[in-house]
């Protein structure tokens, strides 16, 4: 019996599964390959809302950066065409990692959110139209979450002069969301496609930091992005404090530690 992301996969695309495979699909969604008696192999994916990330993945692709094409979708499941990967990514590939990006961050929409909101599971992603960088950083990302942490490192988070720390009005880039290397499809010396996106409009060193959050991308990377405004070191730490907050929610206090370097690092 196939898999019931590939039937579903199948009736929307009016097709019969010849066969499917489960394929690590993170934390927070399934993913099965299916291939298709009339469409060939395509990739079915759940997840907090599928059409919504397939209306993100299709953002992308406007802007020319690499992303998936999305054959279907609905509300149960995503249907992007398969795409090759390679594990490992050389100097080329991060190159082109870089200029894609750039290219991504060069588009800009009328004001810092998204028309959805989102989720990482269980943890909500408020996008609320904002015109001032600032305040959406602090009332849709840093704050709701503060919560988890214990008194003092909320009162640290709480008490962040975010004015006087961030750019008041940086282009609305479109940004990836959750970028990081699993995020990521990598054929050779080129990136085939942004994948699992949480998009919204907000400062392009939003996705840049938390690439940085695990590891740091080598030299040809930044090359090929472009250079950083003066003060990228301080902003990154405040930029890393989300993610650093999700992974605390999501996968427990193991990662307070993480939180408070970010905080430690911001003076």
């Amino acid at each position: 019996m196939s898999h019931p992301l590939a039937e579903a996969a199948a009736h929307l695309l009016r097709d019969t599964v010849i066969s499917s495979t489960p394929l690590h699909g993170g934390d927070l969604s399934e993913v099965v390959s299916v291939t298709l008696a009339a469409h060939g192999t395509v990739v079915a994916k759940s997840g907090p809302a599928p059409a919504t990330e397939g209306r993100m993945l299709r953002a992308i692709a406007a802007t020319g950066a690499p992303a998936p094409a999305v054959l279907a979708m609905n509300d149960r499941v995503l249907v992007i065409e398969a795409l090759p990967e390679h594990a490992g990514l050389g100097a080329a590939g991060w190159a082109h990692l870089g200029r894609s990006l750039r290219q991504l961050h060069a588009s800009t929409g009328p004001h810092y959110g998204w028309p959805e909101d989102y989720a990482f599971g269980p943890v909500p992603i408020p996008n609320p139209t904002s015109s001032n960088w600032p305040d959406f950083w602090r009332s849709a990302r840093l704050y709701p979450l503060a919560q988890a942490l214990p008194a003092r490192s909320s009162n640290r988070l709480l008490s962040l002069p975010l004015d006087d720390f961030l750019p008041a009005s940086p282009p609305a880039s479109l940004l990836h969301g959750d970028m990081w290397t699993g995020n990521l499809l990598a054929n050779g010396d080129r990136i085939s496609a942004l994948i699992d996106p949480a998009c919204y409009w907000g400062h392009g060193e939003v996705d840049l930091a938390m690439l940085c959050l695990f590891g740091n991308p080598p030299q040809c990377f930044w090359d090929a992005y472009g250079p950083l405004s003066d003060g990228w070191p301080l902003r990154r730490a405040i930029y890393q404090l989300w993610p650093a907050l999700v992974h605390l929610h999501l996968f427990g206090r193991g990662y307070l530690g993480l939180v408070e370097a970010q905080l430690d690092a911001i003076p």
